[in-house]
């Protein structure tokens, strides 16, 4: 589970230099930099999903609770 967080995390950061990049470059003539601010927005409800089913599975063991 621990490797697969990481994983996301990174494509995460990935789309979010990526959309950096096309904002620089395009200066806003093309939307390549809203869909790479769409597919960050889905890697991230898709990572919060998987933390939840994760916690709820008892994959992530809730300490302290």
């Amino acid at each position: 589970m621990r490797i697969l967080v990481i994983v996301f995390i990174v494509l995460i950061l990935a789309s979010l230099g990526s959309a950096f990049f096309y904002i620089v470059k395009d200066r806003g003539e093309t939307d390549r930099a809203v869909k790479a601010l769409t597919v960050r927005i889905a890697l991230s409800l898709v990572l919060f999903a998987l933390l939840m089913l994760g916690f709820y599975f008892h994959f992530i063991p809730a300490r302290g609770l």
